[in-house]
């Protein structure tokens, strides 16, 4: 096995195996009167991340309009032609690609391309109105929203961490040129015309986040998506997570355990491919990865990590995967 210089990519490097599948009941968060509600809210949230690390949340205020918005917009992107997205390559983390992602844990691509918007670095890297007509007024819209519910589910765990409520929020200063959240607009390819060896393979490789918390927005229909919490144990046994109308699934990132001082709970998650009987389509999805701004020192409290700024924790993660 190839030698990782970080701990959380020697761990991801060790669960590449099939394993088995078995139910869990993966926690629903309700965020409805947010503000009033905010300290249950905030329990409710702390749990689940600390004993699973993966949650569902419902009432977050993203309507189902804007939602398919963004992903029709999202499907009108992958149709361009192979070499019109090569004209926006995918560099310091924006932009697109094919295939480009080796995981740790295969060492194979993921069966998949992505767009990835983070808005300070995106000169040269938006379809024009020519190709997509509204496209780059529509995802900032949509990332902004996204970035405000994020800002949201971290200022719970910043008042359970003992910071103040804001604190995350400046660290994912969202004005400022050190801004470094990202929107991931992701196609798996349709599995259609494949040949048998190609289901041997992944869509998306085991691995966890690099951010403090990912929203994850699905399209019903299109699943895959799995996660294996107790991953400290040697566990290897994986629950699906059925996309549903109006439910955005969240995970805690390995910057927010760092952050914590691994009381929360970075969970490894995958994306297998369809078994027989199953829908062999294309499946698309839309991540948001709240990361911390570039300047930012993530410091743990207690010591157990040495102090790293986001910007050199995001880029030793990315150099293990592109």
């Amino acid at each position: 096995m190839k030698d990782y210089p970080m701990e959380e990519l020697r761990r991801e490097a060790t669960l590449g195996k099939v394993g088995v599948d078995v139910d869990r009941e993966i926690p629903l968060i309700d965020l409805a009167d947010f503000d009033t509600r905010r300290a249950d809210i905030a329990d409710q949230l702390w749990v689940a991340a600390s004993e699973f690390g993966f949650f569902q949340i419902v009432n977050h205020g993203l309507s189902a309009a804007e939602i398919a918005q963004a992903f029709a917009l999202a499907e009108r992107f992958f149709a361009l032609p192979h070499e019109v997205k090569a004209q926006r390559p995918l560099r310091n983390n924006a932009g697109w690609e094919f295939k480009a992602q080796v995981r740790p844990s295969t060492g194979t691509p993921d069966n998949k391309e992505s767009y990835q918007i983070t808005l300070p670095r995106m000169e040269g890297l938006w379809p024009s109105d020519a190709e997509i007509a509204g496209f780059e007024a529509a995802m900032r819209a949509f990332e902004y929203r996204n970035w405000r519910l994020g800002m949201q589910v971290l200022s719970c765990f910043a008042l359970k961490l003992g910071f103040d409520e804001d604190f995350f929020t400046r660290a994912h200063d969202h004005s400022v040129a050190q801004y470094q959240c990202t929107l991931r607009l992701i196609h798996y390819l349709g599995m259609e015309q494949a040949k048998p060896a190609d289901f041997d393979l992944w869509r998306a490789g085991a691995h966890t986040d690099f951010d403090c918390l990912t929203l994850l927005h699905q399209k019903p229909g299109q699943g895959g998506l799995q996660l294996c919490p107790g991953i400290e144990a040697g566990s290897d046994r994986w629950t699906s997570v059925e996309p549903a109308e109006g439910v955005i699934t969240c995970n805690i990132g390995d910057m927010l355990m760092r952050w914590s001082d691994d009381r929360l709970r970075s969970t490894l998650h995958r994306v297998r491919m369809p078994r027989p009987g199953e829908y062999l389509g294309p499946r698309q999805s839309i991540a948001f990865f709240c990361q911390a701004n570039t300047d930012a020192t993530i410091l743990s409290p207690a010591g157990k990590y040495a102090p790293i700024t986001a910007a050199d924790y995001l880029r030793q993660r990315i150099a293990a995967n592109f």
